[in-house]
């Protein structure tokens, strides 16, 4: 088991950190002359995603770790290990969290205002940001990213919050848990390096609140659940109309 352990967590090191940095550059040269660009860079990512999940549950059925060591179970207040106020605290800034997301979800749905709010920032967004170029724009390329925010929020929670603090737990059983949570949270972040750095800190202060979730509750299914609604409502804004990708030729 702990030979399995350290796989994978080198392999959080190196394959999204490293080959995904340049896989992304490179992904930044081909959408400039390859239509289906973004489709296959889309696959790429949901594989790079489930192989490591997969392996995951490979050595949950192999070894002697169960499903609830990487959080797959019912939610279950965990008081003891980061303290009740602290606890209660991270549960009530949740469910804020998955309320704000059902207010944006429903409003976009019936307010023609907030709508085109998230219609000029959608706008400004493909214009400011440094990885605008991975989003969508034809519909084929909006249905596969679906998939991929469904991927994300399935596979992301397994691997950066069940398993990496089974696994640190496990290999350093001296660690601090704030020390734990802090690695498991980094490694998501530079797992988002094509953000950029402010990507890169942002994401890993998602993943230090969704660790901290995640203890409390001694599960990640919430957590799957705010990661889903969390991208689904980053994708409101986007145009229904298909668009042809425009090809440069050479």
């Amino acid at each position: 088991m702990f030979l399995g352990l350290w796989l994978l967590i080198i392999f959080t090191i190196i394959y999204e950190p490293i080959i995904g940095y340049f896989g992304y550059q490179r992904f930044k040269h081909d959408v400039k002359e390859k239509a289906d660009a973004r489709l296959n860079y889309y696959k790429n990512i949901m594989i790079g995603l489930w192989l490591p999940t997969l392996f995951i549950f490979l050595l949950v059925s192999l070894t002697g770790m169960n499903l609830m060591d990487i959080g797959i179970a019912l939610p279950n207040i965990n008081l003891d290990t980061l303290g009740t106020e602290f606890t209660y605290t991270i549960i009530i800034a949740a469910v804020i969290y998955m309320l704000i997301f059902s207010y944006y979800l429903i409003g976009y749905r019936f307010s023609s205002k907030l709508r085109m709010k998230f219609i000029e920032a959608k706008e400004k967004e493909l214009n400011a940001a440094p990885y605008a170029d991975i989003l969508p724009v034809t519909n084929k390329e909006k249905k596969l990213w679906d998939y991929v925010s469904l991927t994300a929020g399935v596979t992301e929670e397994i691997i950066y919050r069940g398993f990496l603090i089974f696994a640190f737990s496990t290999l350093f059983p001296d660690l601090s848990i704030w020390l734990v949570i802090l690695l498991s949270s980094m490694l998501f972040g530079l797992a988002h390096t094509y953000q950029g750095f402010t990507g890169v800190i942002r994401t890993s202060i998602i993943g230090i609140f969704f660790s901290c979730i995640y203890i409390g509750l001694n599960s990640i299914l919430p957590l799957i659940l705010i990661h889903f609604l969390m991208d689904y409502v980053a994708k409101l804004g986007d145009s229904p109309m298909d668009q042809e990708t425009n090809i440069k030729t050479s």
